[in-house]
Protein backbone atom coordinates (compact mmCIF):
# COMPACT_ATOMS: atom_id res chain seq x y z
CA UNK A 1 0.00 0.00 0.00
CA UNK A 2 3.01 2.13 0.90
CA UNK A 3 4.22 1.85 -2.52
CA UNK A 4 0.84 3.06 -4.11
CA UNK A 5 0.44 6.55 -5.04
CA UNK A 6 -2.14 8.13 -3.90
CA UNK A 7 -2.43 11.19 -6.33
CA UNK A 8 -4.13 10.53 -9.97
CA UNK A 9 -2.51 11.90 -13.47
CA UNK A 10 -5.00 14.18 -15.47
CA UNK A 11 -6.01 11.32 -17.99
CA UNK A 12 -7.73 9.02 -15.06
CA UNK A 13 -9.43 12.37 -14.09
CA UNK A 14 -10.91 12.54 -17.21
CA UNK A 15 -11.53 8.83 -17.51
CA UNK A 16 -13.33 8.09 -14.74
CA UNK A 17 -15.14 11.36 -15.12
CA UNK A 18 -16.47 10.22 -18.80
CA UNK A 19 -18.36 7.37 -16.34
CA UNK A 20 -20.46 9.68 -14.88
CA UNK A 21 -21.09 11.52 -18.12
CA UNK A 22 -22.41 8.53 -19.93
CA UNK A 23 -24.56 7.65 -16.43
CA UNK A 24 -26.22 11.15 -16.53
CA UNK A 25 -27.07 11.25 -20.46
CA UNK A 26 -29.67 8.20 -18.84
CA UNK A 27 -30.25 10.08 -15.47
CA UNK A 28 -30.94 13.61 -16.57
CA UNK A 29 -32.91 12.16 -19.26
CA UNK A 30 -34.62 10.12 -16.32
CA UNK A 31 -35.26 13.56 -14.00
CA UNK A 32 -35.80 15.70 -16.86
CA UNK A 33 -38.62 14.05 -19.41
CA UNK A 34 -39.63 10.58 -18.34
CA UNK A 35 -42.67 12.24 -16.55
CA UNK A 36 -43.14 14.53 -19.55
CA UNK A 37 -42.44 11.51 -21.99
CA UNK A 38 -44.80 8.91 -20.25
CA UNK A 39 -47.80 11.42 -20.04
CA UNK A 40 -47.37 13.60 -23.18
CA UNK A 41 -45.49 10.96 -25.50
CA UNK A 42 -46.27 7.66 -24.44
CA UNK A 43 -49.47 8.14 -23.78
CA UNK A 44 -50.09 7.31 -20.23
CA UNK A 45 -52.80 8.69 -17.70
CA UNK A 46 -51.04 10.65 -14.87
CA UNK A 47 -52.32 7.63 -12.50
CA UNK A 48 -50.67 4.82 -14.39
CA UNK A 49 -47.45 6.97 -14.66
CA UNK A 50 -47.16 7.81 -11.01
CA UNK A 51 -48.17 4.05 -10.11
CA UNK A 52 -45.38 2.94 -12.51
CA UNK A 53 -42.40 5.70 -11.31
CA UNK A 54 -43.12 4.74 -7.69
CA UNK A 55 -43.57 1.34 -7.60
CA UNK A 56 -40.46 0.28 -9.79
CA UNK A 57 -38.31 3.16 -8.14
CA UNK A 58 -38.92 1.79 -4.60
CA UNK A 59 -38.78 -1.50 -5.72
CA UNK A 60 -35.10 -0.17 -7.38
CA UNK A 61 -34.08 2.07 -4.60
CA UNK A 62 -34.91 -0.66 -1.08
CA UNK A 63 -34.22 -4.37 -3.49
CA UNK A 64 -31.82 -3.59 -6.10
CA UNK A 65 -29.29 -1.39 -4.46
CA UNK A 66 -28.30 -2.88 -1.13
CA UNK A 67 -28.22 -6.22 -2.56
CA UNK A 68 -25.72 -5.11 -5.65
CA UNK A 69 -23.96 -3.20 -2.92
CA UNK A 70 -23.18 -6.01 -0.91
CA UNK A 71 -22.26 -7.91 -4.18
CA UNK A 72 -19.80 -5.43 -5.60
CA UNK A 73 -18.00 -4.87 -1.65
CA UNK A 74 -17.58 -9.12 -2.48
CA UNK A 75 -16.36 -9.08 -5.40
CA UNK A 76 -12.81 -10.07 -6.40
CA UNK A 77 -10.85 -9.93 -9.58
CA UNK A 78 -7.86 -9.08 -11.33
CA UNK A 79 -9.39 -5.73 -12.44
CA UNK A 80 -10.63 -5.08 -8.59
CA UNK A 81 -14.09 -5.07 -7.15
CA UNK A 82 -15.85 -2.42 -9.10
CA UNK A 83 -14.43 -1.77 -12.56
CA UNK A 84 -16.11 -5.46 -13.95
CA UNK A 85 -19.21 -4.45 -12.70
CA UNK A 86 -18.40 -1.21 -14.85
CA UNK A 87 -17.31 -3.04 -18.00
CA UNK A 88 -19.80 -5.75 -17.59
CA UNK A 89 -22.87 -3.27 -17.37
CA UNK A 90 -21.88 -0.99 -19.87
CA UNK A 91 -23.35 -2.52 -23.38
CA UNK A 92 -26.51 -3.81 -21.55
CA UNK A 93 -27.57 -0.21 -19.78
CA UNK A 94 -27.26 1.63 -23.92
CA UNK A 95 -29.78 -1.44 -25.05
CA UNK A 96 -31.99 -0.86 -22.00
CA UNK A 97 -32.24 2.74 -22.05
CA UNK A 98 -33.22 2.95 -25.67
CA UNK A 99 -36.08 0.34 -25.08
CA UNK A 100 -37.51 2.12 -22.44
CA UNK A 101 -37.70 5.24 -24.44
CA UNK A 102 -39.77 3.70 -27.22
CA UNK A 103 -43.06 3.81 -28.06
CA UNK A 104 -44.32 0.35 -29.51
CA UNK A 105 -47.83 -0.13 -31.49
CA UNK A 106 -49.27 -1.98 -28.48
CA UNK A 107 -52.88 -1.61 -26.84
CA UNK A 108 -53.00 0.56 -23.59
CA UNK A 109 -52.76 -2.72 -21.42
CA UNK A 110 -49.36 -3.39 -23.37
CA UNK A 111 -48.34 -0.24 -23.06
CA UNK A 112 -48.18 -0.15 -19.60
CA UNK A 113 -46.29 -3.05 -18.87
CA UNK A 114 -44.17 -2.96 -21.42
CA UNK A 115 -43.06 0.35 -19.41
CA UNK A 116 -42.97 -1.33 -16.47
CA UNK A 117 -40.72 -4.46 -17.34
CA UNK A 118 -38.38 -1.78 -19.55
CA UNK A 119 -38.08 0.58 -16.79
CA UNK A 120 -36.96 -1.90 -14.10
CA UNK A 121 -34.78 -3.45 -16.11
CA UNK A 122 -33.52 -0.28 -16.61
CA UNK A 123 -33.41 0.85 -12.81
CA UNK A 124 -31.65 -2.69 -12.16
CA UNK A 125 -28.63 -2.42 -14.67
CA UNK A 126 -28.27 1.69 -13.84
CA UNK A 127 -28.03 0.84 -10.41
CA UNK A 128 -25.34 -2.73 -11.20
CA UNK A 129 -23.43 0.60 -13.47
CA UNK A 130 -24.26 3.15 -11.02
CA UNK A 131 -23.28 2.19 -7.74
CA UNK A 132 -20.35 0.16 -8.56
CA UNK A 133 -18.44 3.51 -10.32
CA UNK A 134 -19.54 5.76 -7.24
CA UNK A 135 -18.20 3.20 -5.09
CA UNK A 136 -14.42 3.98 -7.49
CA UNK A 137 -14.62 6.92 -6.11
CA UNK A 138 -14.01 6.01 -2.26
CA UNK A 139 -11.05 3.33 -3.60
CA UNK A 140 -9.35 4.95 -6.62
CA UNK A 141 -7.35 7.26 -3.74
CA UNK A 142 -7.11 7.60 -0.05
CA UNK A 143 -6.10 11.37 -0.69
CA UNK A 144 -9.13 13.71 0.48
CA UNK A 145 -7.28 16.63 -1.76
CA UNK A 146 -7.48 14.21 -4.75
CA UNK A 147 -10.84 13.25 -4.08
CA UNK A 148 -12.32 16.42 -3.85
CA UNK A 149 -10.40 17.63 -7.58
CA UNK A 150 -11.60 14.09 -9.28
CA UNK A 151 -15.16 15.57 -7.55
CA UNK A 152 -14.53 18.48 -9.46
CA UNK A 153 -13.22 17.10 -12.68
CA UNK A 154 -16.42 14.41 -12.46
CA UNK A 155 -19.49 16.85 -12.04
CA UNK A 156 -17.81 19.31 -14.64
CA UNK A 157 -18.66 15.98 -17.13
CA UNK A 158 -22.08 15.90 -15.74
CA UNK A 159 -23.08 19.32 -16.21
CA UNK A 160 -22.04 18.48 -19.82
CA UNK A 161 -24.38 15.73 -19.40
CA UNK A 162 -26.88 17.95 -18.22
CA UNK A 163 -26.52 20.59 -20.31
CA UNK A 164 -27.18 18.10 -23.66
CA UNK A 165 -30.00 16.44 -22.20
CA UNK A 166 -31.89 20.05 -20.65
CA UNK A 167 -30.90 22.64 -23.38
CA UNK A 168 -30.66 20.74 -26.46
CA UNK A 169 -32.35 17.22 -26.02
CA UNK A 170 -36.03 18.81 -26.43
CA UNK A 171 -35.64 20.53 -29.58
CA UNK A 172 -33.22 17.99 -31.22
CA UNK A 173 -36.78 15.24 -30.41
CA UNK A 174 -38.74 17.25 -32.11
CA UNK A 175 -35.91 18.02 -35.29
CA UNK A 176 -35.06 14.39 -35.92
CA UNK A 177 -38.77 13.41 -35.63
CA UNK A 178 -40.12 15.81 -37.53
CA UNK A 179 -42.47 16.71 -35.11
CA UNK A 180 -42.74 13.30 -34.01
CA UNK A 181 -41.48 13.40 -30.99
CA UNK A 182 -41.94 9.57 -30.05
CA UNK A 183 -39.72 8.90 -33.52
CA UNK A 184 -37.68 11.77 -32.46
CA UNK A 185 -36.73 10.25 -29.29
CA UNK A 186 -35.63 6.89 -30.07
CA UNK A 187 -33.43 8.39 -32.29
CA UNK A 188 -31.70 10.61 -29.80
CA UNK A 189 -31.73 7.95 -27.28
CA UNK A 190 -29.77 5.37 -29.88
CA UNK A 191 -27.02 7.88 -30.12
CA UNK A 192 -26.79 8.67 -26.36
CA UNK A 193 -27.01 4.85 -26.00
CA UNK A 194 -23.34 4.39 -28.55
CA UNK A 195 -21.90 7.36 -26.84
CA UNK A 196 -22.90 6.23 -23.44
CA UNK A 197 -21.43 2.70 -24.17
CA UNK A 198 -17.90 3.95 -25.72
CA UNK A 199 -17.53 6.48 -22.33
CA UNK A 200 -18.11 3.76 -20.03
CA UNK A 201 -15.54 0.91 -21.34
CA UNK A 202 -13.03 4.34 -21.42
CA UNK A 203 -13.56 4.87 -17.70
CA UNK A 204 -13.04 0.72 -17.32
CA UNK A 205 -9.68 1.01 -18.86
CA UNK A 206 -8.33 4.37 -17.58
CA UNK A 207 -8.81 3.91 -13.95
CA UNK A 208 -7.00 1.99 -11.28
CA UNK A 209 -8.20 0.71 -7.58
CA UNK A 210 -5.78 1.94 -4.75
CA UNK A 211 -7.54 1.34 -1.74
CA UNK A 212 -7.76 -2.54 -1.49
CA UNK A 213 -9.39 -3.65 2.11
CA UNK A 214 -6.53 -6.44 4.01
CA UNK A 215 -7.99 -10.13 4.34
CA UNK A 216 -8.60 -9.46 8.48
CA UNK A 217 -10.39 -6.35 7.04
CA UNK A 218 -13.66 -9.08 5.73
CA UNK A 219 -17.00 -8.93 7.59
CA UNK A 220 -20.14 -10.49 7.03
CA UNK A 221 -23.15 -8.47 5.76
CA UNK A 222 -24.58 -8.32 9.00
CA UNK A 223 -21.62 -6.71 10.62
CA UNK A 224 -21.39 -3.99 7.60
CA UNK A 225 -25.21 -3.59 8.98
CA UNK A 226 -24.67 -2.91 11.69
CA UNK A 227 -21.47 -0.59 11.28
CA UNK A 228 -24.34 1.59 8.77
CA UNK A 229 -27.11 1.44 11.29
CA UNK A 230 -24.49 2.90 14.19
CA UNK A 231 -22.79 5.39 11.70
CA UNK A 232 -24.61 8.75 12.26
CA UNK A 233 -23.32 10.84 9.54
CA UNK A 234 -24.13 8.09 7.29
CA UNK A 235 -27.53 8.27 8.52
CA UNK A 236 -27.75 11.82 7.92
CA UNK A 237 -26.38 11.68 4.70
CA UNK A 238 -28.83 9.05 3.19
CA UNK A 239 -31.96 11.55 4.30
CA UNK A 240 -30.05 14.36 3.10
CA UNK A 241 -28.91 12.31 -0.74
CA UNK A 242 -32.49 11.36 -0.71
CA UNK A 243 -34.33 15.13 -0.03
CA UNK A 244 -31.31 16.23 -2.74
CA UNK A 245 -32.92 14.30 -5.77
CA UNK A 246 -36.23 14.88 -4.59
CA UNK A 247 -36.22 18.23 -5.24
CA UNK A 248 -34.00 17.54 -8.17
CA UNK A 249 -36.71 15.29 -9.82
CA UNK A 250 -39.80 17.76 -8.75
CA UNK A 251 -38.23 20.79 -9.83
CA UNK A 252 -36.62 19.22 -12.95
CA UNK A 253 -39.33 17.23 -14.37
CA UNK A 254 -42.11 19.88 -13.81
CA UNK A 255 -40.00 22.83 -15.78
CA UNK A 256 -41.39 21.16 -19.21
CA UNK A 257 -44.65 21.44 -17.95
CA UNK A 258 -44.17 24.96 -16.88
CA UNK A 259 -42.79 26.54 -20.09
CA UNK A 260 -45.45 24.21 -21.92
CA UNK A 261 -48.34 25.51 -20.23
CA UNK A 262 -47.59 28.63 -17.84
CA UNK A 263 -45.06 30.79 -19.43
CA UNK A 264 -46.23 33.49 -21.70
CA UNK A 265 -45.26 32.72 -25.10
CA UNK A 266 -45.06 35.58 -26.88
CA UNK A 267 -43.26 37.81 -24.20
CA UNK A 268 -40.79 34.52 -24.29
CA UNK A 269 -40.57 34.94 -27.73
CA UNK A 270 -39.37 38.59 -27.95
CA UNK A 271 -37.21 37.98 -25.00
CA UNK A 272 -35.17 34.60 -26.46
CA UNK A 273 -35.01 35.99 -30.47
CA UNK A 274 -31.98 38.36 -30.08
CA UNK A 275 -30.09 35.20 -28.19
CA UNK A 276 -31.24 33.22 -30.83
CA UNK A 277 -30.44 35.68 -33.96
CA UNK A 278 -27.15 35.76 -32.38
CA UNK A 279 -26.44 32.56 -31.63
CA UNK A 280 -27.50 31.62 -35.54
CA UNK A 281 -25.11 34.19 -36.59
CA UNK A 282 -22.49 32.19 -34.93
CA UNK A 283 -23.63 28.61 -36.11
CA UNK A 284 -25.29 27.42 -33.17
CA UNK A 285 -28.28 26.20 -34.77
CA UNK A 286 -30.05 23.66 -32.68
CA UNK A 287 -32.78 24.86 -31.14
CA UNK A 288 -35.50 24.70 -33.77
CA UNK A 289 -38.56 26.93 -34.31
CA UNK A 290 -40.60 26.40 -31.82
CA UNK A 291 -40.28 29.47 -28.94
CA UNK A 292 -41.09 27.70 -26.01
CA UNK A 293 -39.17 24.81 -26.74
CA UNK A 294 -35.90 27.25 -27.43
CA UNK A 295 -37.31 29.12 -24.08
CA UNK A 296 -36.61 25.66 -22.10
CA UNK A 297 -33.46 25.19 -23.76
CA UNK A 298 -31.90 28.50 -23.44
CA UNK A 299 -33.02 28.90 -19.32
CA UNK A 300 -31.48 25.95 -18.40
CA UNK A 301 -28.75 26.60 -20.05
CA UNK A 302 -28.31 29.41 -18.04
CA UNK A 303 -28.63 27.95 -15.22
CA UNK A 304 -26.40 25.01 -16.49
CA UNK A 305 -23.22 27.23 -17.36
CA UNK A 306 -23.34 29.44 -14.04
CA UNK A 307 -23.30 26.18 -12.28
CA UNK A 308 -20.70 24.93 -14.16
CA UNK A 309 -18.87 27.96 -12.34
CA UNK A 310 -19.95 27.08 -9.20
CA UNK A 311 -18.14 23.59 -9.28
CA UNK A 312 -15.09 25.28 -10.18
CA UNK A 313 -14.84 27.19 -7.11
CA UNK A 314 -16.18 23.84 -4.72
CA UNK A 315 -13.08 22.16 -4.26
CA UNK A 316 -10.96 25.39 -3.63
CA UNK A 317 -13.96 26.47 -0.49
CA UNK A 318 -14.48 22.81 0.62
CA UNK A 319 -10.89 22.33 0.99
CA UNK A 320 -10.61 25.97 2.69
CA UNK A 321 -13.79 25.20 5.07
CA UNK A 322 -14.67 22.00 5.21
CA UNK A 323 -17.48 20.26 3.21
CA UNK A 324 -20.51 20.07 5.12
CA UNK A 325 -20.08 24.03 5.90
CA UNK A 326 -19.61 25.03 2.61
CA UNK A 327 -22.58 22.54 1.25
CA UNK A 328 -24.96 24.06 4.42
CA UNK A 329 -24.59 27.74 3.35
CA UNK A 330 -24.92 27.46 -0.23
CA UNK A 331 -27.62 24.81 -0.18
CA UNK A 332 -30.03 27.56 1.39
CA UNK A 333 -29.07 30.23 -0.81
CA UNK A 334 -29.61 28.21 -3.81
CA UNK A 335 -33.23 27.28 -2.25
CA UNK A 336 -33.97 31.18 -1.95
CA UNK A 337 -33.71 31.40 -5.52
CA UNK A 338 -36.57 28.21 -5.98
CA UNK A 339 -38.55 30.37 -3.83
CA UNK A 340 -38.77 32.98 -5.83
CA UNK A 341 -40.83 31.42 -8.69
CA UNK A 342 -43.27 31.23 -6.83
CA UNK A 343 -43.97 35.33 -7.12
CA UNK A 344 -43.00 35.06 -10.87
CA UNK A 345 -45.79 36.21 -12.89
CA UNK A 346 -46.20 34.13 -16.53
CA UNK A 347 -44.75 37.49 -18.30
CA UNK A 348 -41.75 37.66 -15.76
CA UNK A 349 -39.40 36.12 -18.00
CA UNK A 350 -36.15 38.06 -17.45
CA UNK A 351 -36.66 37.86 -13.50
CA UNK A 352 -37.10 34.12 -14.31
CA UNK A 353 -33.72 33.62 -16.00
CA UNK A 354 -31.83 35.67 -13.73
CA UNK A 355 -33.31 33.77 -10.56
CA UNK A 356 -32.56 30.25 -12.49
CA UNK A 357 -28.73 31.59 -13.43
CA UNK A 358 -28.44 32.22 -9.47
CA UNK A 359 -29.67 29.28 -8.40
CA UNK A 360 -27.41 27.40 -10.86
CA UNK A 361 -24.47 29.07 -9.73
CA UNK A 362 -25.14 29.00 -5.72
CA UNK A 363 -26.12 25.10 -6.19
CA UNK A 364 -23.57 24.24 -8.45
CA UNK A 365 -20.64 24.59 -5.41
CA UNK A 366 -22.70 21.95 -3.31
CA UNK A 367 -22.53 19.46 -6.25
CA UNK A 368 -18.93 17.59 -6.16
CA UNK A 369 -19.03 18.13 -2.47
CA UNK A 370 -22.23 15.66 -1.89
CA UNK A 371 -20.80 12.63 -3.38
CA UNK A 372 -16.77 13.75 -1.59
CA UNK A 373 -18.68 13.63 1.78
CA UNK A 374 -20.09 10.17 0.80
CA UNK A 375 -16.69 9.31 0.48
CA UNK A 376 -15.79 10.96 3.88
CA UNK A 377 -18.47 8.33 5.30
CA UNK A 378 -16.61 5.70 3.71
CA UNK A 379 -13.56 6.38 5.44
CA UNK A 380 -15.36 7.35 8.60
CA UNK A 381 -16.79 3.97 8.94
CA UNK A 382 -13.27 2.75 8.53
CA UNK A 383 -11.55 4.70 11.07
CA UNK A 384 -14.39 3.60 13.85
CA UNK A 385 -14.77 -0.08 12.82
CA UNK A 386 -11.28 -1.08 11.64
CA UNK A 387 -12.97 -2.20 8.36
CA UNK A 388 -13.77 -0.83 4.99
CA UNK A 389 -17.14 -1.44 3.30
CA UNK A 390 -17.23 1.15 0.48
CA UNK A 391 -20.02 -0.15 -2.08
CA UNK A 392 -22.41 -0.71 0.79
CA UNK A 393 -22.36 3.10 2.12
CA UNK A 394 -22.55 4.23 -1.28
CA UNK A 395 -25.35 1.68 -2.12
CA UNK A 396 -27.42 3.21 1.24
CA UNK A 397 -26.74 6.66 -0.74
CA UNK A 398 -27.75 5.31 -4.32
CA UNK A 399 -31.18 3.95 -2.29
CA UNK A 400 -31.41 8.09 -1.24
CA UNK A 401 -30.81 8.98 -4.75
CA UNK A 402 -32.95 6.51 -6.79
CA UNK A 403 -35.30 7.18 -3.42
CA UNK A 404 -35.24 10.64 -4.20
CA UNK A 405 -35.45 10.55 -7.95
CA UNK A 406 -38.62 7.93 -7.62
CA UNK A 407 -40.50 10.22 -4.87
CA UNK A 408 -39.61 13.40 -6.50
CA UNK A 409 -40.95 12.31 -10.11
CA UNK A 410 -43.86 10.49 -8.86
CA UNK A 411 -44.98 13.87 -7.14
CA UNK A 412 -44.73 15.73 -10.46
CA UNK A 413 -47.39 13.16 -12.26
CA UNK A 414 -49.55 12.75 -9.07
CA UNK A 415 -49.91 16.86 -8.12
CA UNK A 416 -50.70 16.98 -12.14
CA UNK A 417 -53.19 14.63 -11.66
CA UNK A 418 -54.45 16.32 -8.23
CA UNK A 419 -54.58 19.55 -10.13
CA UNK A 420 -56.96 18.45 -12.99
CA UNK A 421 -53.45 18.14 -15.81
CA UNK A 422 -55.05 16.42 -18.92
CA UNK A 423 -52.63 14.01 -20.44
CA UNK A 424 -52.51 12.58 -24.05
CA UNK A 425 -54.34 9.58 -23.51
CA UNK A 426 -57.25 11.43 -21.45
CA UNK A 427 -57.59 14.78 -23.43
CA UNK A 428 -57.24 12.49 -27.34
CA UNK A 429 -55.04 15.10 -28.73
CA UNK A 430 -51.73 16.24 -29.28
CA UNK A 431 -51.02 18.14 -25.94
CA UNK A 432 -50.17 21.32 -27.79
CA UNK A 433 -53.93 21.70 -28.64
CA UNK A 434 -54.98 21.07 -24.82
CA UNK A 435 -56.29 24.03 -22.70
CA UNK A 436 -55.03 23.19 -19.81
CA UNK A 437 -57.04 24.31 -16.72
CA UNK A 438 -56.33 26.95 -14.62
CA UNK A 439 -55.56 24.57 -11.43
CA UNK A 440 -53.12 22.55 -13.51
CA UNK A 441 -51.25 25.82 -14.53
CA UNK A 442 -50.82 26.62 -10.87
CA UNK A 443 -49.64 23.33 -9.62
CA UNK A 444 -47.00 23.58 -12.49
CA UNK A 445 -45.92 26.51 -10.83
CA UNK A 446 -45.91 24.78 -7.11
CA UNK A 447 -43.91 22.09 -8.59
CA UNK A 448 -41.16 24.07 -9.41
CA UNK A 449 -40.82 26.74 -6.71
CA UNK A 450 -42.55 25.76 -2.96
CA UNK A 451 -42.84 22.04 -2.85
CA UNK A 452 -39.15 21.67 -4.03
CA UNK A 453 -37.87 24.21 -1.48
CA UNK A 454 -39.19 22.53 1.35
CA UNK A 455 -36.74 19.31 1.18
CA UNK A 456 -33.45 21.70 0.70
CA UNK A 457 -34.49 23.67 3.71
CA UNK A 458 -35.05 20.54 5.50
CA UNK A 459 -31.68 19.06 4.52
CA UNK A 460 -29.99 22.03 5.49
CA UNK A 461 -31.20 21.74 8.94
CA UNK A 462 -29.87 17.86 8.86
CA UNK A 463 -26.19 19.18 8.19
CA UNK A 464 -26.22 20.93 11.40
CA UNK A 465 -25.90 17.71 13.09
CA UNK A 466 -23.06 15.97 10.86
CA UNK A 467 -20.14 15.83 13.00
CA UNK A 468 -17.15 15.41 10.07
CA UNK A 469 -16.61 19.09 9.71
CA UNK A 470 -12.91 20.84 8.78
CA UNK A 471 -11.49 19.22 11.34
CA UNK A 472 -12.82 15.92 11.43
CA UNK A 473 -11.43 15.58 8.08
CA UNK A 474 -7.93 15.53 8.44
CA UNK A 475 -7.70 13.68 11.81
CA UNK A 476 -9.32 10.95 9.88
CA UNK A 477 -7.23 11.36 6.69
CA UNK A 478 -4.22 11.44 8.68
CA UNK A 479 -4.59 8.40 11.39
CA UNK A 480 -6.21 5.92 8.02
CA UNK A 481 -2.51 7.16 6.28
CA UNK A 482 -1.02 5.28 9.43
CA UNK A 483 -3.13 3.16 9.59
CA UNK A 484 -2.57 1.97 5.78
CA UNK A 485 0.74 2.61 5.71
Amino acid sequence: MSSISQKLSLREKIGYSLGDLAANLVFQTLMTYLAYFYTDIYGLEAEDATAIMLFVGLIAAFGFNPILGALADRTNSKWGKFRPWILYTAIPLGIISLLAFSTPDFSYKGKVIYAVVTYTLLLLLYAANNLPYSALSGVITGDMGERNSLSSYRFVAVMFAQFFVQVFMLPIIETAGGGDKAIGIEIVMTWLAIIGTIMLLITFFTTKERIVPKPEQNSSIKEDLKDLIRNRPWVIMLILTTLIFITLAMKGGSYVYYFKNYVDETRLTNFISPILDFLSNIGVNFFGEDPLSAGFGLFNAGGIIFMIFGIGLSKRLADRFGKRDVFNLFLFISTLFILLFYFFSPESIELMFIAQIFHGFFYGITIPILWAMIADVADYSEWKNNRRATAIIFSAMMVGLKGGLTIGGSIVTWVLGVYGYITLEVGGLSTELITQPDSAIYGTKLLISIYPAIPFLIGCILLLFYEINKKMEVIIELELKARRN
